[in-house]
């Protein structure tokens, strides 16, 4: 299904291989998982599978490949889709439809299916991702969870004999992970391989034949899933944990929307009380939602794709209104519009809110109008020293990797010293060096005295880091 022979690769310009002398085989019906820190090289191995890096990217190949006994170098990537199906990290990335029955239409029309093949296979693919109520529904309405699953289901659609997976379960909750794991092992059943990137381990386990570990673009350790229950192995290649507890069950349910509303929480550090809210012609998100907050409280907020996590967060910082009941700090009721002043967020693609043409200059820009001006350089460089950015100064924050945005998003959220600090999915894509980094830059800022608010689907980052929960149940929004 898939052989590798001696492959190394360089991209375009770059002095050094990306990845080098790599051999592997995967037979029909495995899965393969191949995993190490960011940067390592694994991503550029789906590349050289799926074609892309070849055919979009040039560079230098060495080696043989063969994916279903085609060389991805000698036809095109057309041709190369109807053997191997790949799901990106970012399922935004693939889409080309507005509508989630027309997306998984789509590549099946362009290979001149008749109109009833399409239909069926469509039908079948949906079922198997449970979306067949989501098929008229547009694309860019949908949660992050929800486009990973309608980009699988358009790859099934075209039945490829093998998948590439880059993190597939980057932004599923563990009820959508466990539901993806079981399709995954039904696929594996009917013999079709797959090739699984990812940072999280655990939920392989039953999953994965064969793994790979990379360090540098060579593969330094191989061998079945066991092998990743050795620490120090984990420890030396900055892997993930390879088993995890369910913080959903061993954390403290944070206040009932009762204790919430009792008189020694009316004068809660942060609180919000009876909110009711729905979208414009749509059905109601939270109908009288409270919940309080502590200083040092690091708080998972946790439901299933779509239950309405994003939208709490939108309430707390003033993006969106409720139709009734208030957001208070110290008991008093704080205007929308005024609570930006209160609470910072950092969004789950950091990049988009890095501007500056430096770290210094974006904690610099943080600083402007919360940091007396004669305190300016010192608090941004003991800034820099706390985050771990002193040596990345000079650098763009475009040119830093997804941890070390990450990471200065949190310190430019810190230096304004808010009240409530949300995150957004914040280890998304991070190994296990980083997420440790991101969980001791919370635990700073939680010290520091700001209440943190973590919407993750991340169980290792949610048992890790964690003081309590708050978990949001379908259609209701109550405290489960």
């Amino acid at each position: 299904m898939l052989q590798m022979s001696s492959v190394s690769y360089s991209y375009p310009h770059a002095a050094n291989l990306a990845v080098r002398d790599i051999s592997l085989s995967l037979a029909p019906g495995e899965v393969m998982l191949c995993t190490g820190r960011s940067g390592c090289g694994k991503s550029t191995l789906t590349r050289l599978v799926n074609g892309l890096a070849h055919h979009y990217l040039g560079g230098t190949v060495q080696g043989q490949v063969l994916v279903d006994g085609q060389d991805p170098l000698h036809i095109s990537p057309a041709e190369l889709a109807r053997h191997v199906g790949t799901l990106f990290q970012d399922p935004e990335r693939q889409f080309f439809a507005l509508t989630v029955g027309d997306e998984l239409a789509l590549s099946l029309q362009w290979r001149g299916w008749s109109a009833d093949d399409i239909r069926q296979s469509v039908d079948e693919s949906a079922c198997l991702l449970g979306i067949e109520d989501m098929l008229s529904h547009t694309i860019l309405g949908l949660s992050e969870g929800q486009k990973q699953k309608v980009a699988l289901a358009s790859l099934l659609a075209a039945r490829p004999k093998l998948l590439v997976l880059d993190e597939p379960t980057a932004n599923l909750d563990p009820e959508s992970t466990a539901e993806l794991t079981q399709i995954l092992a039904e696929l594996k059943k009917q013999g079709i391989g797959m090739f699984i990137v990812d940072h999280r381990l655990h939920w392989l386990r039953d999953l994965a034949d064969s793994v790979l570990v990379l360090e540098n673009g060579r593969i330094m350790a191989r061998g079945d899933f066991s092998m990743l229950d050795d620490a120090e192995l984990r420890v030396k290649y900055g892997l993930r944990a390879a088993t995890v507890d369910d913080p959903r069950t061993t954390l403290p349910d944070m206040y009932t929307k009762q204790e919430a509303k009792s008189p020694d929480r009316e004068t809660a550090f942060f609180s919000c009380h009876d909110l009711v809210f729905a979208y414009p012609k749509g059905k109601p998100v939270f109908s009288g939602e409270s919940h309080s907050f502590n200083p040092g409280d690091i708080i998972a907020l946790i439901g299933e794709n779509g239950v309405g996590k994003t939208t709490l967060a939108r309430l707390l910082t003033g993006l969106e209104r409720p139709q009734e009941g208030s957001v208070q700090i110290g008991g008093n009721a704080v205007k929308p519009k005024r609570l930006s002043r209160h609470v910072q967020v950092v969004l789950q693609n950091a990049g988009h809110q890095l501007r500056m043409k430096s770290v210094m200059s974006e904690l610099e820009d943080a600083a402007e109008g919360v940091v007396p001006k004669e305190k300016h350089a010192a608090t941004v460089q003991s800034c820099m020293e706390t985050y771990a950015l002193d040596q990345l100064a000079k650098r763009h924050p475009q040119s830093l990797s997804g941890g070390e945005k990450q990471r200065l998003a949190v310190a430019c959220a810190a230096i304004r010293q808010p009240d409530m600090l949300i995150l957004d999915e914040p280890t998304s894509g991070l190994d296990g060096e980083n997420m440790q980094r991101m969980a001791e830059s919370m635990r700073r800022v939680a010290a520091d005295g700001a209440c943190l608010l973590v919407i993750s689907h991340d169980l290792e980052l949610i048992q890790h880091v964690c003081t309590g929960k708050i978990v949001l149940q379908k259609n209701t929004g109550d405290i489960a």
